[in-house]
């Protein structure tokens, strides 16, 4: 099993009390963006990488779907998904993203939901994935924009007084582990390019439909730290579909 910061005890409380954690998908900002660019769910077979609490799992059921298997490295995240969750037809199984594997065209929608930052090669995700899907199957993902992984501290460069400057960019090019902090915690992330993205779609059988940098959503920008996220993109979501016919 691969490193595993969420099943940390300290860690996983500090996520637990995190307003995505505690609202589901209305409290992240990033939700509305993302559902925008989902397909319709009903009569499909979703695959959730990295599920984490199983909201987009329950989400599709309540949209109609066949059925949805989540996968996560995280026991604690599974725990908590399985509590929540009430469909059936639902099935969490812990697995690394980077050795999962499913019989071909066993799904026909595959998501991510802020996950492939902590996978070294998303090239081996894209081309797992595009077998797992169905002829014309959709695999819609978000991830940490690479504007925000390049440097690897994802903080921002303030002065003397604390006041932000601007957010650092270096080493946008040199593709690898970066160690983040994250809930005042050290994480180990994976930065890629936004070529490694787009080209790791494209070369492995999958044509592009929506590449968006969604922005905080008005509701939510009297929050604390919120208008400074209007500064540079923090997260990228993209929407491709297989090709059909083959890889």
């Amino acid at each position: 099993m691969k490193e595993n910061k969420y099943d940390d005890k300290l860690f996983f409380e500090k996520y637990a009390g995190m307003k995505r954690s505690v609202e589901g998908l209305d409290g992240a900002g990033e939700w509305e963006t993302l559902k925008s660019l989902l397909p319709d769910f009903r009569g499909k077979r979703l695959l959730d990488l990295g599920c984490g609490y199983g909201w987009h799992c329950i989400y599709a059921m309540e949209q109609g779907a066949a059925s949805a298997t989540g996968i996560d490295i995280s026991e604690k995240m599974l725990a908590v998904a399985r509590e929540k969750t009430h469909y059936p037809q639902v099935t969490y199984k812990r697995m690394a993203l980077e050795e999962m594997d499913f019989p071909d065209g066993s799904f026909d929608i595959v998501l991510s939901s802020l996950a492939l930052h902590y996978v070294k090669s998303f090239g081996n995700v894209a081309k797992r994935v595009n077998r797992f899907l169905s002829d014309g199957g959709y695999f819609v993902f978000s991830a940490e924009h690479p504007v925000f992984t390049a440097e690897g501290s994802q903080d921002w460069y303030r002065n003397d007084t604390g006041k932000i400057l601007h957010f650092p960019v270096d080493n946008y090019f040199c593709e690898g582990l970066r160690h983040a902090r994250f809930l005042g915690e050290e994480v180990v992330k994976y930065h890629k390019t936004l070529t490694t993205y787009i080209d790791g779609l494209l070369t492995n059988g999958f044509e592009l439909l929506r590449l968006v940098e969604p922005q905080p959503p008005e509701k939510m920008l009297d929050i604390e730290g919120m208008r400074d996220e209007m500064r540079r993109p923090m997260m990228l979501i993209v929407a491709a579909r297989k090709k059909s016919g083959g890889r």
